[in-house]
This record gives structure tokens, sequence and C-alpha cells, in this order.
């Protein structure tokens, strides 16, 4: 697979996200079947992967442990930290000392040395940008992490943190379907030289065309919680899944195809990481990186987007209010 650049990171053109395995989407997948998943993806040339210790808690950072230990020096793992004990529904916790913590547990987990991208899950409005940003440094000066970067962060936050230790990725959400990123957050990487991983590239499912207004979710999904996910939206929103579709079969590929070829096509600082349980979308998701779209097939699917109106917030107001600071 051809790779890209995330400041000076060199990773796969497309990465891996791998909380579905074990958290938000349902019952986690069998240990043995989400390891023999992860190392499928190192075998056809993905080596960026992301986690975090809210995954579980704990559960997905200790599965790419196990599953990327024989061939650590050969990928990228990300990882975070910033909730309370690894559990988003107790809050933001980044302190200094909580993040030196959640450090060298994660070391332990991933059975490494160093964690290669340290992310910041949410920014913490009662701990200054500024600390934070400075206590990675200080984990990048001893060796244990090697880069820094935000999630979820506003443009501000990203100046200021930038000042004290370079970011070298923000991961924030970015699809056909959330395209709030393109209203400021990239022309301010682009700007800093900061690279850009869009987490849920596929509309976290939607935009493969696997969900309709009749799908049930598991009780366990968050997606019962998204307000973008009621029936009602998602029958308002099959009109974008079926324009895409048009598109994709114009271009002899799949719908998820192209969501993530058009993302790849944004910027070559951008690298998707969309998630999968199961190999045949694993194989199908990283097909995307040999599908060229051309200024036509571009223009066609602004043409579209411009036509279609979304329904329903990306978030329960409780979680928008982390996102963007």
């Amino acid at each position: 697979m051809n790779k890209r650049k995330l400041g000076d990171l060199e990773v796969s053109a497309i990465g891996l996200g791998c909380m579905g395995l074990s958290f938000g989407y349902g019952p986690a997948t069998e240990t043995a079947k989400a390891i023999q998943l992860i190392r499928a993806a190192v075998e056809r040339g993905v080596t960026f992967f992301d986690t975090a210790e809210a995954y579980g808690p704990f559960a997905n950072e200790e599965l790419l442990g196990e599953a990327l230990a024989p061939v650590r020096d050969q990928v990228v793992i990300a990882t975070k930290f910033g909730f309370v004990e690894g559990m988003p529904s107790q809050g933001m916790d980044s302190r200094p000392e909580r993040i030196r913590a959640v450090a060298d547990a994660a070391l332990k987990r991933l059975r490494s040395d160093r964690i290669d991208l340290f992310y910041q899950h949410r920014v913490d409005p009662d701990v200054p940008i500024e600390d934070v940003a400075g206590t990675v440094r200080d984990l990048i000066a001893e060796g244990k992490v090697k880069h820094f970067g935000l999630s979820e962060a506003g443009v501000d936050t990203i100046r200021r943190a930038h000042a004290v230790q370079s970011v070298t990725a923000l991961q924030s959400e970015y699809s056909l379907w959330w395209r709030e990123p393109e209203t400021g957050i990239l022309a301010a990487l682009e700007e800093l030289g900061i690279g850009f991983v869009p987490f849920s590239p596929l509309g976290k499912g939607f935009l493969t065309g696997a969900i309709s207004d009749a799908t049930q979710f598991d009780p366990s999904d968050f997606r019962n919680v998204v307000p973008r996910f009621t029936p009602e939206a998602r029958r308002a929103n099959q009109a974008l899944v079926d324009r895409l579709d048009e598109i994709a079969r114009t271009k002899g590929a799949s719908k998820a195809q192209v969501a993530i070829a058009w993302l790849l096509a944004q910027k070559p600082w951008i690298v998707p990481i969309p998630g999968t349980t199961k190999l045949h979308r694993l194989e199908e998701n990283l097909g995307a990186a040999e599908i060229e779209l051309t200024p036509e097939d571009l223009q066609r699917i602004a043409e579209a987007l411009a036509a279609i109106e979304v329904q329903g917030a990306r978030y329960p107001a409780q979680l928008q209010a982390r996102v963007g600071r």
C-alpha cells in the first residue's frame, strides 16, 4: 500500500480503527478472530493502527499489544489519554500526572517500549492545553512517546498546543456526511503542517449501504443514542447513500470505497482509519487506495452533496459539548 505523511510520521495511506473490535458497536469480537483480522491488515500493507485506553476500557490496547507484538517494529500504534480512569462516561482528565500514568499503563498493555502517536482524546476544559502539550513533550524527551496528537480539538487549541509541542496529527470525524472540518480545521492543519486522521470515514457504517431505517442495533451499540441514526433520520439520509451508489457503479467500486477514496482525494496528508470486524470489509476498505477519483468524479460528488441535506445531529448534546473546543 502507498504511504502518506502525518507531519513527519509515515504511515499506510489507510489505517485500521480498532475501537469496534472491543467497544461501541455491540459485543466485543472474539479475541482470536480480532487478532486474525489485525494481522490480516498487516499482511495487506496496513502499518497504522488506532486504539485508546477508553476502548473497553483497556481491552482494545491489550488486544493490539498481543496482535502486533510479532511485528511491533513494522507498525505505528496510536493510542489516547484524557478520560477519568479511561471511562468517557466519567468525564475528562488530562492532568499531567494522569497523562503519565496512562502512558506507563498503555506501554504495558501494548507490549511496547514507546507509543508512536499519543493523542489527547478530548480537550479537557479544566487543564490548560499548554500543560497537556508540555507533559507529552516531556514524555517524548524520555523516549516513551514519539509523536503528539489531538482529537476533536478546535483551531485555537491546536495552535496553542502546537506552540509548545509540535502536533503531528489531529483525529476528528470527517466523511461525506460530516464535513465540518472543512470550515476551518483543514486550512489550519495545512498551514501548520499537521496531518489529519478522519475517524468514522464511512459514517459509522451508514455510507456502506448496509444500514436501513429498519436496522436494529444491539442494545450496547452507541448508535442507538445518536440522533443521526434514528429511523426517521436514516430514512431521510438514504438519499445520500443512493447517490453515492450511482457514482460507485460508474467507477466499478463499492460505496465504501468511493467514500474513502473521496477522503484520500481531499489532501495528501489525510489518512482515514475505517474500522471493521470482518475480513471482506477490511479488503473492501483497503481497495479504496487503488481508486482514483477524477476531477469530474469529484465534481459529481460535490453536486450530490450540495443537493442533499443530511438529517440528524452528529452526537447527543452531552457528547457534542466535548468536541471542537
